[in-house]
């Protein structure tokens, strides 16, 4: 393994922390002020994009970009301590046309999208012009099993028509979004990985609602919400792929946003660190700065360990997903969705406590945080699916027979 970057990955990690430290992080109250009054991006988001299309730094993390497409074309480790930074705010991927869910539907309509499906709905994704959602959780189902998914999927003439709930569907509830893609049943006698297929289905489509937004403990992510769709028609000309490939293809597009909110989660653990050692130095209680309590310093101390050995694991899964593919590196993206997970709600729970009441308020990020790594435990596989893919793909011997090491009689 190579982690060592190379002067082009550098000078993008240089030129991106000036201009997130510059024009991204002071507008961060504006923006939370903006969003909380309206609901939606302040004007000045627009012109933090333009600048930031001008500057080389759009569609940073889509590394099989055409030669015509706009972006950067980096390779999966190039672009992770790019997300890192872009991960200090909860906004700042979206100035760089690098925020989920779009990244991750890029992706897999760049794959297996037709060129008119490409250029309807994947041309405007990379310009940053629309939103897009992907329908795949369901509410009265265990979702973590995709073979659980009830949705159906039914042809009738030359069109599918589509009856269903989802719910916790990220980007649907967005002002701008414009297009779900639906994983849904269209073969229910076909074996596991053959039943589903998805297909793209345009908002505005009659018999499709959104019923209601879903918050995350309180909180809006992403603009998650809850969706119906009943008899529900659009052409078989919407269907992503092959019918029946929905499993394998969503396999696809949760590789690359397992390993992006990874990615983006290490900087907002930063930044929780970076808090917590000011508040150490700054906070007085019984007569000094809290910091120079040993119990506050292990905090700070142990949060540091767990990062770096978190951002060392999301690098090794990056540079195995450039060497190979998402199926050599699936062992590794279980890792880090499980560890970095663990790691986030560590970090952010220790940084409630060294703020103590603060904390717990809105008036730093820390309760954001807190909510996001607990989520981030659930959403993208729970960390029991992830282990037990771990447990199943743990090599039987590695160290030769292991009776050897045993010194009393019994056996294991």
């Amino acid at each position: 393994m190579n982690f060592r970057f190379s002067d082009k990955s550098l000078a993008l990690q240089e030129g991106l922390d000036q201009f997130f430290r510059a024009e991204i992080l002071p507008r961060n109250r504006d923006w939370h002020a903006h969003v909380s009054v309206h609901g939606t991006a302040p004007p000045f988001l627009e012109v933090l994009k333009v600048e930031a299309r001008r500057r080389g730094l759009w569609n940073l993390g889509l590394p099989d970009l055409k030669d015509d497409q706009p972006g950067t074309r980096l390779t999966n480790l190039e672009f992770a301590p790019l997300a890192a930074i872009m991960g200090r705010l909860p906004w700042a991927s979206i100035v760089f046309n690098c925020n989920a869910p779009n990244v991750p539907n890029m992706e897999i309509l760049e794959k297996f999208g037709s060129a008119d499906q490409k250029r309807q709905w994947l041309a405007p994704l990379l310009e940053g012009k629309v939103w897009t959602a992907f329908g795949m959780t369901e509410p009265d189902v265990a979702s973590s099993d995709a073979r659980n998914i009830r949705t159906s999927i039914r042809k009738e003439g030359g069109d599918y028509v589509i009856d269903g709930r989802k719910w916790y569907i990220s980007g649907a509830s967005h002002p701008d979004c414009k297009m779900l893609l639906v994983v849904g049943v269209t073969d229910p006698e076909g074996g596991s990985g053959a039943r589903h297929s998805i297909v793209i289905v345009p908002i505005g489509t009659p018999g499709l609602e959104i019923v209601r937004p879903v918050p995350a403990f309180g909180r809006d992510r992403e603009f998650a919400a809850e969706l119906v769709l009943r008899n529900v028609r659009v052409p078989r000309s919407n269907l992503l792929g092959e019918e029946g490939a929905g499993f394998a293809i969503g396999q696809a597009r949760l590789g690359v946003a397992r390993v992006h909110h990874c990615m983006r989660s290490l900087g907002s653990c930063d930044v929780l660190i970076q808090l917590m050692r000011g508040r150490a130095a700054n906070r007085r209680a019984f007569g000094r700065p809290i910091g120079e309590f040993a119990n506050i310093q292990d905090m700070i101390a142990v949060s540091r360990i767990e990062l770096e050995q978190a951002k060392l694991l999301v690098y090794k899964t990056a540079w195995l997903l450039d060497e190979g593919d998402a199926g050599a590196a699936r062992r590794e993206i279980s890792m880090i969705k499980v560890a970095v997970a663990r790691t986030y709600s560590a970090i952010a729970d220790r940084a409630v406590q060294v703020f103590g009441a603060m904390g717990a308020s809105d008036d730093t990020p820390i309760s954001a945080a807190y909510t996001a790594a607990r989520v981030m435990r659930i959403y993208d596989g729970p960390d029991e699916v992830h282990l037990r893919t771990l447990y199943r793909l743990e090599p039987n011997e590695v160290v030769g027979d292991s009776s050897h090491y045993l010194l009393g009689e019994r056996g294991l």
